[in-house]
């Protein structure tokens, strides 16, 4: 009895230092890279990470990345080879630290950008994970299309005489905060701005926005006759497809 018990333990002590020692730590770098522009990172709050188990919707880690939006002349300007990483150990990025003791398809997220909840979007992809097999430097890149458009005129239910001028002012920006001006890096001139104005009696107008002095302002005036205005601001660009889009009200009295 006492020798079956004792072999009963061994068995027991073994398969429990089996499994303690099969369980490997696997790191993985996730990052956000703004669609046409550098990555999501400190500077607008980062994006937020979730790694999921694809098959049961455990969350296996879940973080925001931090970091720089990354070096403009290697990202922009410099032509890519393959192989050749474009980010460096000051680019945002969210690493996770994993456990696993056997492969593990999950689902990898990202919401961002985590401070603009009106323009943040979800991306997100599907791999295997395989224990002790990191997955570092550039890591997992995910794609976040868009522009951030903030209405900064008029205010929230701002009221307005009916005839009087109405200033329409949006600031508009990309998805990780990089300034948009005519001939620069993310050039104005291609960019496509403007409010679409309805009524609450149905009837629709648009108004083109122009870019004001001030760097990701455009501008435009206005005038509205009596009524409940909605009012959206977009942003598009035709040659990447980004779009944006802000929304407020006012009312003409």
């Amino acid at each position: 009895m006492i020798k079956k018990v004792s072999i009963f333990s061994l068995i027991i002590t073994v398969f429990m230092s089996f499994s303690s020692v099969s369980a490997q730590t696997t790191s993985v770098t996730v990052r956000a890279k703004a669609k046409d522009a550098k990555f999501i990172g400190t500077s607008i709050g980062g994006a937020q990470i979730i790694i999921k188990n694809a098959s049961t919707g455990e969350i296996l880690a879940e973080g925001i990345t931090s970091g720089s939006t990354g070096d403009t002349e290697k990202i922009m300007k410099t032509p890519h080879k393959r192989g050749e990483p474009i980010t460096d150990d000051k680019t945002a990025g969210f690493t996770a630290d994993l456990d696993l003791k056997e492969p593990v398809f999950v689902t990898v997220e990202a919401y961002a950008p985590v401070l603009k909840k009106q323009a943040a979007v979800l991306s997100s992809t599907q791999l295997w994970l395989i224990p002790g097999k990191n997955i570092e430097g550039e890591g997992l890149i995910l794609d976040i299309p868009g522009f951030v458009v903030d209405i900064l005129s008029p205010q929230t239910h701002e009221s307005i005489s009916a005839g009087s001028e109405l200033r329409l002012k949006a600031n508009v920006v990309m998805m990780c905060g990089c300034p948009t001006s005519p001939d620069g890096i993310w050039d104005a001139n291609d960019y496509e701005v403007k409010a679409l104005i309805q009524s609450d009696t149905g009837n629709r107008t648009e108004v083109e926005l122009k870019f004001a002095d001030k760097q990701s302002t455009f501008t435009a005036t206005t005038t509205l006759e009596k009524g409940v205005y909605h009012i959206s601001i977009y942003a598009y660009d035709p040659k990447t497809g980004n779009t944006g889009l802000d929304q407020t009200s006012v009312i003409v009295k």
